[in-house]
């Protein structure tokens, strides 16, 4: 397993849900980390991370905050992606805000990320990326198929990420889990208190961050209540 300690991550949509449990995590279990967010003044200074803006929809976004964050720390070995949204946006729809907004989110703000990171995680040597896919971006279970293909979408990203990173050392991975009790799901018809814990997400994210070269997992499923595998 990888030692954590001294190796720097940068964390997307760290303000709030599964983000801010991986950065809280990642923090106290020894990584140095620079946390993405709209505002960085909502990230509490007890959290003891590099607060940075990130925008996803803002091309040039991610290049600052990956800038900003070697200038910081000197080096850059991981990168999660957290950050996205989830408003409907149906096959029929004719109105494809919704459809434009989520390929801009959930597939180039990940996609941009990794890429400003990407001549940093190949000097490491041992860089990783996860991805927080979806169960959505394996299968589609409502109507929302905006949000699934986005999940897919997201889900192929890593698979390039791994295949083109394989020689760098670079691994990743696509984590892909169903209802987690955050704000996105507070309108769901599934109990809360049955959902994913944040929490355990960020476990889960750590453990495949310290996973060495020789023992990548491209991809976790995560389900709180049962689904037929694939």
């Amino acid at each position: 397993m990888l030692d954590p300690a001294g190796r720097v991550v940068m964390v997307s949509g760290a303000a709030r849900g599964i983000g801010r449990e991986i950065a809280r995590l990642l923090r106290a279990t020894g990584w140095r980390v620079s946390a993405g967010l709209r505002d960085p003044g909502k990230l509490d200074a007890a959290e003891d991370v590099f607060a940075h803006r990130y925008e996803a929809e803002e091309a040039d976004s991610a290049e600052a905050w990956a800038a900003a964050t070697v200038a910081r720390f000197g080096r850059l070995d991981a990168v999660v992606n957290s950050a996205g949204i989830n408003p409907m946006a149906r096959l029929l729809d004719a109105d494809e805000i919704a459809h434009d907004a989520m390929w801009r989110v959930n597939v180039k703000g990940p996609m941009r990320v990794i890429r400003a990171a990407w001549p940093h995680l190949v000097a490491s040597g041992e860089g990783r990326v996860v991805n927080i896919a979806s169960l959505s971006g394996k299968r589609v279970a409502n109507e929302n198929l905006g949000y699934a293909m986005s999940k897919f979408a997201v889900v192929a990203l890593t698979q390039e990420v791994r295949r083109q990173g394989w020689d760098h050392g670079i691994r990743a991975t696509a984590l892909c889990p169903g209802f987690v009790a955050t704000d996105m799901t507070a309108g769901a018809k599934w109990p809360r208190a049955q959902m994913s814990r944040p929490e355990d997400v960020a476990e889960l994210v750590a453990t495949v961050l310290r996973l060495p070269n020789t023992a990548t997992v491209g991809e976790i499923r995560v389900n709180c209540r049962f689904e037929a595998l694939l």
